[in-house]
């Protein structure tokens, strides 16, 4: 089974706002477009993934993503994470009624594709699975089978909503990669201390070498 993911991200402006302890307001975009560069770039080298779409109104992320193959899906109705999710997978599905979905988080820069296949293949055994981030709180990936719906639940508590909704949780060891999202300062520590991809490296090494 191969699956399109589908990676929401907000402009990059607005994103990472949690990260003004570590960078400041210069920085942060950057930082976001290098965590969803490394985490396409990533997914698309994953056996398991078919293809990926970005949902984002930001040219610049748009233009960049595009680059590295990706399909660049409007954010559509404009009314939050859950409805561009859900107006992006049927997107897909218009296209190809009976293909498997996954949303996928943005800021995953050290995602491995092995490990990202070892959980797609996790999720194929289910009509809807997801996976908790690291902190056992939120949701790094929703899955839906084939002609199944998406029923995004992303925000805060979503590992609670997901499983309220009737999605299977996914328990799997050694797949630290695709549930290391970053959010905060300890976030990127950690996710640099797994090993990250080359954007979001060199965007990181301009927080450690002031003037660089």
């Amino acid at each position: 089974m191969q699956w399109t993911l589908v990676v929401p991200l907000k402009p990059l402006a607005q994103a990472k706002s949690r990260l003004a302890d570590t960078a400041d307001d210069g920085l942060r975009p950057d930082l976001a477009l290098a965590f969803a560069q490394d985490t396409v770039a990533a997914a698309l080298a994953c056996p398991a993934v078919r293809d990926v779409a970005v949902v984002t109104d930001d040219a610049r992320a748009g233009r960049e993503l595009s680059a590295l193959g990706a399909a660049i899906i409007p954010d559509e109705p404009g009314s939050g994470l859950n409805a561009a999710l859900a107006h992006a997978a049927g997107a897909v599905r218009s296209a190809r009624p009976e293909s498997p979905v996954a949303a996928l988080n943005a800021d995953l820069p050290a995602l491995r594709p092995p490990e990202l296949a070892r959980v797609l293949d996790a999720a194929a055994e289910f009509p809807r699975a997801f996976l908790p981030d690291a902190a056992a709180i939120g949701t790094t990936l929703l899955a839906a089978g084939p002609g199944r719906p998406l029923f995004p639940a992303f925000g805060i508590d979503s590992r609670a909503r997901h499983r309220a909704s009737g999605a299977v949780e996914l328990s799997l060891a050694a797949v630290d990669s695709v549930r290391q999202d970053v959010d905060t300062g300890d976030d990127l520590r950690t996710a640099l201390a797994l090993g990250v991809g080359p954007h979001t490296a060199a965007a990181a090494a301009r927080l450690l070498i002031p003037g660089q």
